[in-house]
């Protein structure tokens, strides 16, 4: 394998190992299986198994991530602050993201995936008059194609690379009435469009580990944009990356906790709607960079045989723990997600 792939192999081992103490090291190794509850990853993590030739999955997922207050940097910033800076501040923003997923494995080493979410958005604002307004937008999301190849299947620990495209299905048009706008609609800012309107790249890895007490895992991916939008800018590129431990507490029941990076640019380029740098900062392409590193922690139930038998619960909540962001801009305040997963075996096994 490629020097620079082994280096990032081992760098993501090792961050997930650091999860796991010394002494019970010897307990989380082992063949991996995805039958067990701990057989799948937290439901905050996408593409993290792979499939045996012929098997496929259906899934859905719901996640709300909510935001509320400003900051600057690592600091909070106050409304009033804002103000002094902008004609109008964002007080707090829900998006809530519905996403139907599938995946279908046509060989061994190659299992192909497909994701469509129906993205919606609210966002409560304040004027320097001391009014106070909402707009929001709703729609289809950007469609996820791709694949995951298996690139170590038996042994400790297995891998496989995550490859997928994004498909500007998602609209960068949304519109709402404002103050300024009244009675008219007017482009919303860039943090309450659905899409990219880009087609972008996710390329990742996925290191996976289990043994009788658990399992254990790691991801690295990235989101980089392919040109600019039909509205003259460009999303940030992201960089992502977890580590987690799941430990299994019966045949249908386990815990996780998830250690998760982001850190995403500023737009490139700007919407010709916003000419007003000092209306809000949500409009400002120069204020949408930030890093952020969250806690989240999960439960997974699974169903391995009977009337029910291939069907998953999962449930998983993420704080963040630190903040740094080119601001002022609402930091999260947490991020919820539930899912349930149904595979369809085609011979038994699977990894």
């Amino acid at each position: 394998m490629h020097t620079v792939h082994r280096r990032i192999l081992g760098a993501l081992a090792a961050l997930a190992t650091l999860l796991i103490p010394t002494s019970l090291a010897a307990q989380w190794t082992g063949e991996w299986t995805s039958a067990r509850p701990d057989g799948h990853a937290p439901i905050g993590v996408m593409g993290d198994h792979t499939h045996s030739a012929g098997e496929f999955m259906l899934s859905y997922r719901f996640m709300r991530m909510s935001m509320e207050g400003n900051r600057n940097g690592t600091d909070a910033v106050s409304t009033d602050d804002v103000l002094g800076a902008f004609m109008v501040a964002p007080l707090e923003m829900t998006m809530d993201m519905h996403m139907i997923g599938g995946m279908f494995a046509p060989s061994d080493r190659v299992t192909l995936m497909g994701m469509l979410p129906f993205v919606s958005t609210s966002m409560d604002h304040r004027t320097r008059m001391g009014g106070e307004f909402t707009t929001e937008s709703s729609g289809i999301g950007d469609l996820k194609l791709g694949g995951l190849i298996a690139l170590k299947t038996r042994g400790e620990p297995i891998v496989h690379l995550n490859a997928a495209v994004s498909i500007p299905t998602g609209a960068i048009d949304a519109t709402d009435v404002t103050p300024a706008s009244a009675p008219n609609a007017a482009q919303l800012p860039y943090p309450m469009q659905i899409g990219s309107g880009t087609w972008d790249l996710e390329p990742g890895v996925t290191v996976l580990g289990q043994g009788h007490l658990g399992s254990w895992g790691a991801q690295a991916k990235g989101t980089f944009r392919l040109g600019e939008n039909d509205r003259g800018w460009t999303a940030g590129n992201v960089i992502e990356g977890t580590a987690w431990l799941a430990l299994k507490l019966s045949d249908r029941f386990s815990a996780s906790v998830r250690g998760a990076f982001r850190s995403w640019g500023d737009v490139d380029g700007a919407d010709p709607a916003f000419t007003n740098p000092m209306m809000v900062p949500t409009a400002r392409a120069d204020l949408r960079a930030g890093k952020r590193f969250d806690l989240p922690l999960g439960v997974n139930f699974s169903f391995p045989a009977g009337t029910l038998g291939g069907h998953r619960i999962l449930v998983e909540y993420g704080l963040p723990v630190w903040q740094d962001l080119d601001g002022p801009q609402l930091e999260t305040s947490g991020v919820l997600t539930i899912g349930w997963q149904k595979s369809f075996e085609a011979r038994g096994g699977g990894h």
